[in-house]
């Protein structure tokens, strides 16, 4: 049983000299342009929904009508498109550069399928290492279910959001 724990501390010992050896000699990837390690999305996706699984879910005080979505569009237009991009327009150049890309909301599925609270967590608080920054000192809350909602349902927007989102479009 003692060389078992002694080869066991031992295996540790050489993991963690591994890893840091591997870090500090500049061989991790750092730059948005380097290759993912193995399994990084699907740790750092699991990490995330992990800790907003882990908070205690706030049901939105607005409702996904009109008035609020016009008004999550407003605050999507001004906040959220240099990274997200807009409805019928080319994925935005700085959203494409960060590491991982900024997804684009109003293409595909985007975030329609994850709860309002999801979002407006993500809005809330940010996401480390992604370029998302946290915005509950720069938006009210009333914004923040505001754009969460405009974002659950970016698939079945009424039209007078979309022209706030994209004026000039017919």
């Amino acid at each position: 049983m003692k060389a078992f724990i002694i080869g066991f501390f031992a295996a540790v010992l050489v993991l963690v000299g591994g890893v840091g050896f591997f870090i500090a000699s500049g061989r991790a990837p750092v730059a948005t342009t380097d290759p993912p390690l193995p399994f990084e999305k699907t740790l750092v996706g699991m990490a995330l929904d992990a800790h907003i699984g882990r908070q205690p879910v706030k049901e939105s005080p607005l409702p996904a009508d009109e008035a609020n979505l016009v008004a999550g569009a407003r605050v999507f237009r001004s906040h959220c498109a240099g990274c997200h991009g807009l409805p019928g327009q080319s994925e935005p150049a700085l959203g494409a550069r960060m590491y991982p890309p900024a997804p684009t909301l109003f293409k595909g599925q985007g975030v329609t399928d994850d709860p309002v609270f999801d979002s407006y967590w993500k809005v809330t608080n940010g996401i480390r290492l992604t370029g998302m920054p946290a915005f509950k000192t720069r938006l009210t809350d009333d914004e923040i279910w505001q754009v969460s909602q405009l974002v659950a349902h970016a698939n079945q927007i009424p039209d007078s959001a979309r022209k706030v989102l994209t004026p000039g479009l017919p």
